[in-house]
């Protein structure tokens, strides 16, 4: 018998919904459309099927700029979020420079950020100046203002961390790189269409988000550039949206970013509202049932759906082991996956090896159910239970 007539899909629960979402069956039925009833090509400017094409990224262009509080004009679709942070960064700093570029950013940045302006640095065209955080891995405002007025190219911080859950002050930090005059790079992906984001009014230079962080299809992201700003591009051939990103466009992706966009506009504050009262009390009946368990990050500055925890003294891939057949939660970022090595976010934050190693992120949703939470609760704090015997009874 196979693995996966082993496994019954009805069964498990869906719990790590930072990695990604399920697509919204509204989505995923307005892409259909674009799939085999409007597929044209949006650059075919012979016919109406182009035309109609065109209109449809007219649209979701729209709806991502209501989103975000950004122009349609300053909408540069991608393949992603990762793609979007490669573009900022390597199309807004010039390689091989006269001198080093500096560039500011937090130690907690997604591995696409870190890993970018690493190999600038490794290539000896950047210096790198990383921002202090503490232990709960919030920033310090101070050293980010000091660093940047004492001159960076670029500076880089997430509005809300992917692992510990942890949100930013991006209205604060954008004013900081106002008055400095520096470009500011913001990863969005975690953070939009969960928390308010103000593009044009906080002053963020470039925002990168991805449809499948919000209920979109995976494969499809947007860069938002500020109007004025011009980025030198990865991909050539065509000269599409503005020369910033040649290529033909993935028509049912944008459609379905954009719906997905849409609906969270309508939908954001409801939804999230509800989802932090869920995780809330899968975090009582966790801690009521495990007391030692500890909760990582800021709790009082986290997405809603955030929860990351650590049992002391509890590997965390012996608990994913016991569970992954029946709940579905991570070590980690999705993105480092197959990647035997400490969370780089726990290990800035300078915890206790026992804390790191039984660190384990679970990530709650707008699907997730009472029932689903219940039962979460039950499979996580039974197979702690059933490891905490095994490990007494070896020593």
């Amino acid at each position: 018998m196979s693995r996966q007539e082993n496994v019954s899909p009805q069964k498990s629960i869906y719990l790590d919904y930072h990695a990604t979402t399920p697509t919204d069956p509204r989505v995923a039925s307005l892409m259909l459309r674009y799939m085999i009833e409007e597929f044209g090509n949006a650059s075919s400017v012979d016919h109406e099927w182009g035309d109609r094409a065109e209109d449809a990224i007219k649209q979701a262009a729209k709806n991502v700029a209501a989103l975000i509080g950004a122009s349609p004009r300053e909408i540069i679709w991608t393949s992603g979020a990762t793609e979007s942070i490669n573009l900022a960064i390597q199309g807004s700093l010039p390689s091989n420079p006269e001198k080093p570029h500096r560039i500011a950013l937090l130690p907690l940045e997604h591995k696409a950020v870190l890993d970018t302006c690493q190999a600038f640095e490794k290539r000896g065209w950047a210096e790198l100046i990383y921002i202090q955080v503490d232990s709960k891995g919030r920033l310090d405002l101070n050293h980010l203002e000091q660093v940047c007025m004492e001159g960076v190219s670029l500076l880089c911080v997430m509005a809300a961390n992917n692992e510990i859950g942890n949100v930013y002050p991006i209205q604060k930090i954008g004013q900081i790189a106002q008055r400095c005059g520096i470009p500011f790079l913001c990863d969005g992906s975690q953070a939009v269409g969960k928390i308010p984001i103000q593009f044009e009014e906080w002053g963020i230079t470039y925002l990168a988000l991805s449809a499948h962080k919000l209920y979109g299809p995976k494969g499809v992201g947007a860069l938002v550039v500020r109007k004025g700003h011009y980025l030198e591009p990865l991909l050539f051939g065509g000269g599409h949206q503005q020369g910033m990103r040649s290529g033909t466009f993935n028509i049912p992706g944008i459609v379905g970013l954009g719906e997905a966009c849409r609906l969270r506009s309508l939908e954001m504050e409801e939804d999230e509202r509800a989802i932090a009262t869920k995780r809330d009390r899968l975090q009582a009946l966790l801690l009521e049932r495990t007391p030692e368990l500890v909760v990582n990050g800021d709790t009082t500055h986290r997405l809603a759906g955030n929860l990351h925890i650590s049992v002391p003294g509890i590997p965390n891939s012996a608990v994913v082991a016991r569970v992954r057949h029946r709940l579905a939660i991570s070590t980690g970022s999705a993105c480092s996956s197959g990647v035997e090595s400490p969370s780089h976010v726990l290990q800035t934050l300078r915890l206790p090896e026992v804390i790191v190693d039984g660190a384990l992120r679970i990530g709650l949703g707008k699907f997730t159910t009472e029932e689903e939470m219940n039962g979460a609760a039950v499979i996580l704090s039974e197979a702690v239970a059933q490891i905490q015997q095994v490990l007494y009874a070896m020593s």
